[in-house]
């Protein structure tokens, strides 16, 4: 039976000497795990001596404190009521509005999800999801690229029947869309990671989950509402290669159907929207808590990916071959030098990516690197290896032109967390999804294609996105 501690008693651990926290009613020495804390030894000082429920489950899947601590951690457990509550940061994790969301029935385009979630997550959830690097032109300059490819519509051509269907890593899904990995879906909705999971299913989609989700990989799978419904697994090496391989095993064994390796961000770009937030933070008096001067406060996704190896190279490729045979993606070519060199690896497909305009800003638009390989590296397209592209995609017709180029499918991340934010939970993000479907649907039938297969290079003028081309011819 556990041992029944005071609430005074837990307040007075507050210390860097001596922190004792509480989740869910069971309090935990953590003291020796401060210097050792990913996101520092500030984030938990925050909560010494008080309940961090609330704290932990934004971030944290359920079972990760007790995979963590050891045992002799765990001290008892508490009445919360006779807690204290600790003091918040002014205003970050307030809700931006105390106004009930509009009905889904009222939502008619993605654009729409993310107005409401900007006027209803938390600031830090915002500011977390929202943000790019540095100037952010690189998160905007994504979006614009596909507004500089033009259309050319077939006519005369039966269009009374659209399939949309398409093939996955061998895995049939219902659109030319998955969803990308997103880090704390909780901040979106309480299940997270696990909700997006019970949408993808019943609409047909593949997901995307990354090492650090906010739900376990095991939740996640048995959130699935269908048993062929494919998960993938995005995995960030981690400093410690044992962590890694003991990450990839943990993956294959909860039943994922392939590993996607991230390799746009060896280390965190600079998001200034995040780290202005958390600036907001009293430093001086974190500073006292600590016990250090002129700490500089981190945003959320430095906290986070504080573990993330710098030292990944092509060798990385056959070193997880000897962990698993599932199918490897590379997660974050930027340039079509480096696509020809995942083909020549073997790998099973590759994704366009520039993580969101959140790594590097100025690095240029993931359609542009398409646009690459069609120039400089044609044969490639269609064969062994699938190409992928996500960022910036925002209608119908962005999906449409990416398949157009040689794309199999395309990724989308933050309007999935949006299309939960607000309390819509697992209704909007299929309310999201269905509306996605119909502009595919409609633009295919103006297009003049029935079928995915059907989406050819002569139906798009890429032009204007031509002259931003400026990469002198590559040695391939």
């Amino acid at each position: 039976m556990a041992v029944k501690l005071d609430g005074k008693e837990v307040a007075r651990h507050n210390s860097r000497e001596s922190c004792w926290i509480v989740v869910r009613g069971k309090v935990y020495d953590v003291t020796a795990f401060l210097d050792e804390h990913p996101g520092g030894a500030r984030v938990i000082l925050q909560c010494a001596g008080h309940d961090a429920t609330a704290d932990y489950d934004a971030i944290h899947p359920p079972e990760l404190l007790e995979e963590t601590l050891p045992s002799s951690a765990f001290k008892g457990e508490v009445d919360v009521s006779t807690l204290d509550q600790p003091k918040r940061n002014h205003g970050v994790t307030e809700e931006k509005s105390s106004d009930g969301p509009p009905p889904l029935s009222s939502l008619i385009n993605l654009r729409d999800f993310e107005a409401v979630a900007e006027r209803h997550l938390p600031a830090n959830a915002w500011a977390y999801y929202a943000a790019g690097a540095d100037d952010e032109f690189s998160k905007q300059e994504a979006e614009r690229a596909y507004r500089k490819v033009s259309l050319r519509p077939r006519i005369l051509r039966n269009v009374g029947s659209i399939d949309t269907r398409t093939t996955i890593l061998g895995h049939q899904v219902s659109l030319p869309v998955y969803i990308s990995a997103v880090g704390i879906a909780k901040f979106a909705h309480p299940q997270g990671e696990c909700t997006l999971a019970a949408a993808a299913g019943k609409e047909g989609l593949a997901q995307l989950v990354a090492t650090r989700s906010s739900m376990s990989i095991e939740s996640i799978m048995q959130a699935r509402t269908r048993p062929d419904q494919p998960i993938f697994f995005q995995l960030y090496m981690h400093k410690d290669m044992s962590q890694s391989e003991a990450t990839i095993r943990r993956a294959v064994k909860a039943g994922v159907s392939a590993i996607w390796l991230t390799v746009d961000s060896p280390v965190t770009g600079k998001r200034e929207r995040d780290e202005r937030l958390k600036a907001q933070v009293d430093v001086g008096e974190q500073n006292k808590i600590i016990g250090g001067k002129g700490q500089p406060v981190q945003g959320i996704a430095k906290t986070l990916s504080s573990t993330v190896s710098p030292y990944l190279d092509w060798d990385t490729i056959a070193w997880i071959r000897k962990i698993t045979d599932l199918p490897l993606v590379i997660k974050g070519i930027q340039c079509v030098e480096d696509t020809v060199l995942a083909y020549k690896h073997g790998v099973q497909g590759i994704v366009l990516s520039n993580h969101g305009g959140r790594s590097q800003d100025t690095a240029q638009p993931p359609l542009l690197t398409l646009l690459e390989i069609n120039k400089f590296a044609p044969e490639i397209i269609g064969k062994n290896m699938q190409i992928f592209v996500d960022g910036g995609i925002r209608r119908g017709t962005d999906v449409i032109k990416a398949l157009a180029l040689g794309a199999t499918a395309v990724g989308l991340g933050r309007p999935f967390l949006y299309s939960m934010a607000a309390g819509y939970g697992e209704e909007g993000t299929r309310r999201m999804v269905q509306i996605l479907r119909e502009e595919i649907e409609t633009n295919m039938a103006l297009l003049g294609a029935t079928k995915i297969a059907e989406i050819e290079r002569s139906m798009v003028n890429t032009a204007k996105l031509e002259r931003d081309l400026t990469t002198v011819s590559p040695k391939l």
